[in-house]
């Protein structure tokens, strides 16, 4: 099987850690006898430096053109105060999302009995969890019109609009994989003070008649960003706007131990974009000591959703959680006995040489 994959390594780590996603991905084609074709395009503060434009036209025909994206990270401190925001690199990873119709963003939230010890929560709240956040990516404040600041620039003002066919959208698919875990679904708003969600709740309260194998609840944000903390193993499926969506699934990183291990996978109208959800965090920028495990477990994930090749999925995710229990992992899992992002992509390629 030809897999094209467009590559957009971005910012910041990005380019380090989809390095190291693309030796796996190399490694688990060479080992199944598939052909994977991977083409690189610019996105973020690179693509404004190099094309004065954070998302390309020539990368959305890259886009386009490819079978999955692997994304790796937007942002840089130098277009942090930009007051006007008119060219500042998140505005590609929108663009991005906004062009592609990238309207789910579905993120796994597993704990790994390796990690138990390095989350801040204790043992017994995280053993065995296992859910997934689905979030829609396409709508809500991060879009909505109109947006902006006064002439005086004393008042900044955002708006959040949801339409019932997008709320639709994205809810039925939350159904959907619901229906194939173990059939329990947590619609997370917050119904009791804004507009936008109390239509979602109205959808979602229809629909649910249409899927009656699964278990539906309703929790405002408030009180699920607590249980989280307090019993996070309740949850199976989470479905929520973007802005809950963003912020909950980044607050659930303390359960797996390090933001540097969650996945995602934005499922879209033309194609699919496959990313960690961590930021490009130019601190350790070319240090060769970011995690690259989250953009390896996205490879997983293009694996399974993008060409739907479950065995080579599992194969890397065998890969990651071996790596783990042998201490194969970079200074935020690892502490002084860490090895390098480079070393750590190299272990994972020759486990999966072995099996």
């Amino acid at each position: 099987m030809k897999l094209n994959i467009a590559v957009l390594p971005g910012d910041g780590i990005g380019p380090e850690v989809t390095g190291q996603a693309e030796k796996v991905i190399s490694a688990v084609c060479s080992k199944k006898g598939h052909e994977a074709v991977f083409r690189h395009g610019l996105i973020g503060a690179v693509a404004i430096d190099r094309a004065s434009n954070p998302y390309p036209e020539e990368t959305h025909r890259l886009c386009m053109d490819s079978d999955a994206v692997l994304f790796g990270a937007i942002g840089d401190p130098r277009y942090d105060n930009d007051p006007g925001a008119g060219q500042r690199p998140e505005k590609g990873l929108l663009s991005m999302r906004s062009r592609l119709g990238l309207f789910a963003n579905l993120r796994p939230v597993k704990s790994i009995p390796a990690l138990y010890d390095k989350s801040p929560l204790r043992r017994e709240r995280i053993e065995g969890v296992d859910f997934v956040a689905v979030r829609e990516l396409t709508g809500g404040i991060y879009f909505g019109r109109p947006q902006g600041r006064s002439e005086d620039g004393d008042t900044a003002y955002d708006t959040c609009v949801y339409s019932r066919d997008e709320i639709e959208r994205i809810s039925r698919l939350a159904f959907e994989i619901a229906g194939k875990r173990r059939g329990r679904l947590c619609m997370v708003d917050k119904a009791n003070v804004l507009a936008t969600s109390r239509l979602w709740r109205e959808v979602v309260q229809q629909l649910s008649a249409e899927y009656p194998g699964v278990e539906t609840e309703y929790m405002f944000v408030d009180n699920a960003a607590m249980q989280l903390i307090q019993w996070p193993g309740r949850f199976d499926v989470i479905l929520t706007e973007n802005m809950f969506g963003d912020i909950l699934t980044d607050e659930a990183s303390v359960i797996t131990g390090s933001l540097g291990m969650l996945p995602s996978a934005s499922i879209g109208l033309y194609t699919s974009v496959f990313e960690p959800i961590h930021g490009s965090y130019p601190q350790v920028a070319g240090k060769d000591t970011a995690n690259p495990l989250a953009a390896v477990l996205s490879a997983a994930m293009m694996f399974e959703h993008a060409f739907k090749l479950v065995e080579e999925s599992g194969m890397i995710e065998e890969a990651v959680e071996r790596s783990i229990e042998a201490g194969v992992v970079t200074e935020d899992m690892g502490g002084a006995e860490s090895s390098r992002t480079s070393e750590v992509g190299d272990w994972l390629v020759d486990y999966i040489n072995g099996l």
